[in-house]
């Protein structure tokens, strides 16, 4: 096992790692902006490194800082934890070569996924379901017409290489789809330094549904079961519960068994997320994330695993415990993203935190890194708690989320609690009648 675990990462998900490796009796290194220097990972970690000013790209993707971290502390391992350098297959690389453990998948496959035309290929000879699509990257716009009619309208133009929404355009006609090609392409370029594109099928009224898999890189995987993401706002996840409420066992046990033997005969090593749109009764392969998730939490709770320490473990080449025979769902368990924003508008709203509160009580955890006198950054995500509730039963859990809504307290700035209040009290979430467009509509019309 490891000696010493460099956090490449800040806020809650700094916090989380800290807490897991504190519990396997590892010691903890720090790193931190000099906007980051009363954080609370900070003040937790057995020693902590400043590298670099405010700007994440002078800090928290500054890999040659990151490295002199490791190296003047004797890390022998780093864990990224997710957004920043987690999905950064040179970082992955880079660690290796330098002797110290990445804790995180091979930076090849790192790569694959990262790369959405390369990730989709894998997926089909791996037997996962993909969403009918181009098949590979489309280079002119008289191609991306061709495909676009032959898979038949509307379609998604996708950046290869995007995410968060950037790179992405609909089209409903032949006459829109090469204006659609030109401006995805440029987007792409501008936000990811990579003008590739995709076409893919566009679903009317998907779920967002993905399953959480764990695997040793020997040939050994297990699925964790599924998450239902389907409330986004600009494809950003806003609210999750696990599991998704609309499948069936058989169905459920179908998409998990396909996840993990594709995590097997990938070679995958750690926990990984595979995404999916369901419609109709028909899953379809989005992209894999080879990372821990912001929403692996309600996993967490349904499964009694902890998938950090997991990580930990399989990284330091232990062997894996996990059984699939042994892995069970245990209740129900939503997860709400609590961002420092404006619950209406969703500027951001950083400033001064004068009260917190977090809720207490059976099957309540808040992973936050926030306390009364903390000044949140304006250079980061606006990402400050989650609050995770569980239940026996999706009512049960539900109750439990209004509860612990009503006493989370964060003032001095405004936050989207107020949303996820009238979240919990929305007719169509309750009767669990939503898609991955509803929580647009809901915001406009709220």
């Amino acid at each position: 096992m490891f000696n010493k675990v460099l956090i490449a990462n800040r806020g809650e998900i700094a916090l989380r790692i800290h807490r897991a490796c504190k519990e396997m009796g590892i010691s903890t290194v720090a790193v931190h902006s000099t906007a980051d220097s009363d954080a609370m990972h900070v003040r937790l970690a057995d020693e902590s490194v400043c590298i670099g000013p405010p700007s994440a790209t002078d800090s928290y993707l500054n890999i040659p800082a990151i490295l002199s971290a490791a190296t003047v502390t004797d890390a022998d391992a780093i864990h990224p934890g997710y957004g920043f350098l987690s999905e950064n297959a040179n970082f992955a690389r880079i660690v290796e070569e330098h002797g110290i453990t990445f804790i995180g998948p091979s930076a090849d496959l790192i790569a694959t996924m990262g790369d959405k035309v390369a990730a989709k290929d894998a997926m089909k000879k791996a037997g996962v379901p993909v969403v009918p699509g181009s098949g590979g990257a489309v280079r002119t716009s008289a191609d991306a017409r061709a495909i676009a009619d032959d898979i038949g309208y509307p379609v998604i133009v996708k950046a290869a290489s995007g995410g968060g929404g950037r790179g992405m355009k609909v089209v409903e006609c032949a006459e829109d789809i090469e204006a659609a090609f030109t401006l995805a392409g440029t987007e792409a370029k501008a936000n990811f330094g990579d003008d590739t594109v995709y076409i893919e099928k566009f679903l009317g009224r998907p779920r967002h549904v993905e399953v959480q898999v764990i695997a040793d890189g020997k040939g050994n995987a297990v699925h964790l079961f599924e998450r239902d993401c389907s409330l986004q706002r600009k494809h950003q996840k806003v609210l999750e519960e696990a599991p998704c409420p609309i499948l069936d066992e058989a169905t459920r046990e179908r998409i998990g068994k396909v996840c993990a033997d594709a995590a097997a005969r990938i070679g995958y090593r750690s926990a990984g997320t595979f995404e999916f749109l369901y419609e109709d009764g028909e899953f379809y392969f989005i992209e894999m994330n080879t990372r821990v998730q912001v929403e692996h939490p309600i996993t967490e709770m349904i499964c009694d695993i902890d998938i950090v320490s997991e990580m930990i473990r399989i990284a330091a080449d232990e062997e894996m415990s996990l059984r699939q025979e042994d892995i069970e769902i245990s209740g129900h368990a939503f997860e709400c993203r609590i961002n420092a924003e404006d619950s209406g508008t969703f500027t951001p709203s950083p400033g001064r935190v004068e009260e917190f509160h977090a809720p207490g009580g059976l099957g309540v955890r808040v992973d936050s890194a926030l306390y009364a006198g903390y000044s949140i950054p304006p250079y980061y995500d606006s990402l400050v708690a989650k609050l995770i509730v569980h239940g026996r039963d999706r009512d049960e859990a539900l109750m439990r989320l209004r509860r612990a809504l009503g006493e989370i307290v964060v003032s001095g700035v405004s936050t989207t609690i107020p949303l996820h209040q009238k979240l919990a009290d929305a007719p169509d979430f309750i009767a669990s009648e939503f898609d991955i467009h509803w929580l647009e509509s809901f915001v406009a019309t709220d």
